[in-house]
């Protein structure tokens, strides 16, 4: 049965993409693996491979011709097929679904709807077009969407095992998704019958996490043939770190060497003048598994790499004579899994450091009067405030004063912001995490000081809530109390600026003409030049500058 394909989305943010250029023409035989064509998308041009065999019957764009994402772009199938009702003004909907001999709808897994891959006390599926009606009171429970970003979960701990009884409410386990650990409780009553993740694995949104029904029931058909989307097959183990150790030893003098290594020697089919001929998927798995590429065969068109070169290669023993004196040695190194948090981490920085523009300006505060206010201030009784408060303090009233530092950036229109929410950046052993002081100008300074101390054990403990890590319109970064005197951030989007803070230094300074003994403290402020100026960000520190100096204009 002919594959329709439609437009990929080749990145997040791409609406619409462009046929740079055909690499297979109407007749041509399609193998798995092999590049139908160069999309270019809004960030770059990109290969796009085929996920099936078969010959390509039509082509819905030309080169040159621009698109929106899942408009028709190729059809793949038998040689000979009638693809006509394919052409006659279907949807990209439509397109994805026919009706059998026997009236039966039946769809593509991967361009399943969310509503189909939800499975609910009736229904499981049991594979991409089938599915399985399960017994009387079993309910499979799959892994959850617990923040609007989380595209897959890990099991850090399980509350209940095989054999205990569920009740309506009961926590099952707690979660790690890619911004918090979060305990997730059961919306059913009954025995848990089935444990599809163990502790610190991984799996995606709608992949088996559990199944409750009656004690006794039998459910091992239903783990077994259970999928969503494939999801569940893509569940992976992040364990322990894992240690790998490789010996270079010294070449003996006389040794042959094997003639896989002088296969070797030669220009693999898969590469020419220095390039290698590697489809993304195959190249992304290589990346994955530590496979160097220029050691492996191609079997795709022209030799070009492709999956299944990937999934097969087996990795030769080498040598070869690098001199006469070799030292003997051993290389190790400790591989350690991305955490979910890593993962959000490393995406939402990447996006804000190569979307939005920074700039950055640096300024030294004399801090003198601060370091004797907070002395002072802390001789009252049970009160204790650090130099990060009354910064949190000094950033909230002056964006009460520079409402476009304060601010977020659409497309269509900046938000100026009126309150004044302030995310203060916590180091954790996954990364780092940004709670949110709320309504910062209102609060007092030991107000401050116990809420972020609060967060910051929260943050540690992996306890705190999505609430309290959202809606931030700026971000305070500390590295002072590691010693780092200047240093600059990403911006946390979708705010407009973040205040990188460095530590307090004891220095010769210039005061009236003399040198004398001083304290300093250097800040950057890093600003999106699309909402906040040169002469805007300069004027906020100006501001900023008059509290930090003279900390008791702060309580007036």
């Amino acid at each position: 049965m002919a594959e329709v394909i439609n437009m990929p989305r080749l990145s997040d943010t791409m609406e619409e993409g462009t046929v740079a250029t055909w690499l297979k023409k109407v007749g041509d035989k399609v193998e798995e693996g092999d590049i139908l064509a160069e999309i270019e998308t809004d960030k770059a041009t990109m290969e796009f491979e085929s996920f099936n065999e078969g010959t390509l019957l039509h082509i819905g764009i030309q080169e040159g011709e621009t698109a929106k994402v899942d408009t028709l772009l190729a059809i793949i199938g038998d040689e000979g097929e009638d693809i006509s009702e394919y052409l006659n003004g279907k949807t990209s909907e439509d397109n994805l679904e026919k009706e059998d001999d026997d009236s039966k709808d039946i769809k593509s897994a991967e361009d399943k709807s969310e509503e189909d891959n939800v499975v609910n006390k009736n229904e499981a599926s049991q594979d991409a077009s089938e599915s399985q009606e399960l017994p009387e009171g079993v309910t499979v429970v799959t892994m959850p969407r617990l923040s609007d970003t989380m595209e897959e979960g890990t099991v850090a701990t399980w509350l209940k095992k095989v054999g205990d009884d569920v009740e309506e409410g009961d926590i099952l386990a707690e979660i790690e998704t890619d911004k918090a650990t979060m305990e997730f409780e059961s919306f059913q009553s009954g025995t848990l019958l089935h444990i599809g993740l163990q502790e610190g694995e991984s799996a995606k949104v709608d992949a088996l996490l559990a199944i409750i029904g009656p004690k006794g029931t039998d459910v091992s058909a239903i783990a077994k043939n259970f999928k969503v989307g494939g999801s569940a097959s893509e569940a992976k183990k992040e364990d322990a770190p894992k240690k790998e150790t490789k010996a270079i030893e010294a070449p003996k003098k006389e040794a042959a060497a094997p003639s896989n290594v002088a296969e070797k020697s030669q220009p693999s089919k898969s590469t020419t003048n220095g390039r290698v001929f590697v489809s993304p998927l195959a190249k992304k798995m290589a990346e994955e598994k530590g496979i160097n590429l220029s050691q492996v065969n191609g079997s795709g068109e022209n030799g070009r790499i492709v999956k299944r070169d990937i999934e097969n290669f087996t990795p030769a023993a080498q040598s070869a004579s690098v001199g006469k004196f070799v030292p003997t040695g051993q290389e190790d190194f400790d591989e350690v899994p991305n955490s979910n948090m890593r993962k959000a981490i490393a995406k939402n920085l990447a996006k804000s450091k190569f979307t939005a523009p920074h700039y950055y300006l640096n300024v030294e505060f004399d801090m003198e009067n601060a370091i004797a206010f907070r002395a002072q201030y802390n001789s009252l009784p049970d009160t204790k405030i650090s130099y990060n408060d009354m910064i949190v303090k000094a950033c909230a009233l002056a964006l009460k004063q520079h409402p476009q530092v304060n601010s977020q950036w659409f497309d269509d229109r900046m938000q100026l912001n009126n309150h004044v929410h302030i995310g203060v950046a916590v180091a954790v052993p996954d990364g780092l995490l940004v709670p949110v002081v709320r309504f910062a100008n209102e609060q007092s300074l030991p107000q401050i000081g116990a809420a972020v101390k609060d967060y910051a054990g929260k943050a540690r403990n992996k306890k705190l809530s999505l609430e309290e890590m959202e809606g931030s319109t700026f971000t305070i970064s500390n590295l002072g109390m590691f010693g780092i005197e200047s240093f600059t951030s990403i911006i946390n989007q979708p705010n407009s600026a973040i205040l990188s803070v460095g530590a307090i230094v004891e220095k010769p300074v210039v005061k009236n003409g003399q040198v004398v003994p001083g304290n300093t403290m250097k800040l950057t402020l890093a600003c999106d030049h699309r909402t906040v100026d040169g002469a805007t960000g300069a004027q906020f520190l100006q501001t900023l500058k008059g509290y930090i100096e003279n900390p008791v204009t702060m309580l007036v």
